[in-house]
């Protein structure tokens, strides 16, 4: 099954040490970055569908726009209208074919609640987008090494995070 992975784009800027330095100089540099980093993931992985997601109610459009770059659908929410929102309407579109990028605590929540997955912005750059670490990340999971010793139900993840795990693996 292919996922829909949704970013929540500025915070994915801000959690990054690269991007966030660019970001600082100039906006438009650090979303350029973002994105060539983005379509990149997308040529090694062209099966899941990315969407990222910006603000744009402050000084955006009336409406909500949408662009594409390089197979990357970017959309900037209407103004007046924050990304979470947009993200959340996504989300609930999506459910369990969505993978969220962001580490706002309330869009985890809200991931959680519709029974989408999600991944911390800074834990994804560093195993997915970076190209150095991607042959590393591609078997690494989060579960202790398995002993000879049997570990019993009390460790046993929960049904959601095995869920969530499972959805991981495939990026």
């Amino acid at each position: 099954m292919a996922l829909h992975i949704i970013i929540d784009g500025y915070n994915l800027i801000r959690q990054s040490i690269r991007l966030s330095f660019l970001d600082a100089g100039d906006l438009e540099s650090g979303r350029t970055a973002l994105l060539e980093s983005l379509a990149a993931y997308h040529r090694r992985r062209p099966q899941h569908r990315l969407t990222v997601v910006f603000d744009g109610w402050q000084g955006g459009e009336l409406r909500q726009t949408q662009d594409l770059f390089q197979g990357v659908k970017i959309i900037f929410s209407r103004r007046g209208e924050r990304a979470d929102e947009v993200i959340k309407r996504l989300l609930n579109n999506e459910r369990q074919r969505a993978l969220m990028v962001s580490s706002d605590r309330e869009l985890q929540h809200w991931a959680d609640r519709v029974g989408a997955a999600w991944v911390e912005a800074s834990r994804f750059e560093t195993m997915y987008l970076n190209a150095n670490s991607n042959a590393s990340a591609e078997g690494e999971d989060d579960s202790p090494a398995q002993g000879t010793k049997k570990k019993g139900p009390a460790r046993r993840k929960s049904k959601r995070e095995r869920l969530r795990q499972q959805r991981l693996k495939k990026l």
